[in-house]
């Protein structure tokens, strides 16, 4: 798969899932909101270029460089780890239904269950907010937990989200980080 996708490559990456990053007593579990077609034609997570998750998180101090999507497993050596709330990738996130981001946080649920991190990050509020019945849900650390967890909402990295900045989306990522110590 060349770096970076052709047109048929997405068009085909359409209703595809990607691997988890993921293992047993992570320091945080990053969970997106699901992926897009250039993560799905890629298998990486947060890979389209212009995406900010990678940035803020070395910005943040969670990395010691900057990774790029090509290589996520290393987040494991870290302590991190990346999942989504619905597998299937998707053009844009609003093609995803109330019901499908609900089934989603129960999947989650069990999940987190499962592999007890010491953090769930949630990237994207208003995806968190239907998948868990908390509208008004807002960054930050969370008075509810998942399975046990404690959950913070980060803003989505995604460059439409442009009211957050590269400086202040690597803020919010940093105070998770100081969170997690």
């Amino acid at each position: 798969m060349p770096e970076r996708p052709t047109r048929e490559q997405l068009a085909a990456a359409h209703g595809r899932t990607i691997d988890d990053v993921i293992g047993v007593g992570l320091r945080v579990l990053f969970c997106g909101i699901n992926p897009g077609l250039y993560s799905g034609a890629t298998g990486h997570h947060f890979a389209r270029p212009g995406n900010r998750f990678w940035p803020a998180l070395h910005r943040s101090g969670f990395t010691p460089r900057l990774l790029a999507p090509s290589e996520q497993a290393e987040l494991l050596d870290f302590g991190l780890g990346i999942t989504n709330l619905v597998a299937r990738t998707t053009a844009r996130a609003d093609e995803l239904t109330a019901e499908e981001l609900r089934a989603g946080g129960v999947a989650l649920t069990k999940k987190v269950a499962r592999y007890r991190p010491g953090w769930l990050a949630v990237v994207g509020i208003t995806a968190y907010r239907a998948a868990f019945g908390r509208p008004k849900a807002v960054v930050g650390p969370q008075e509810d937990q998942v399975s046990g967890v404690p959950v913070w909402l980060l803003p989505n990295p995604s460059g439409l989200n442009a009211h957050w900045t590269p400086a202040t989306l690597a803020e919010e990522f940093a105070r998770l980080r100081a969170a997690t110590r």
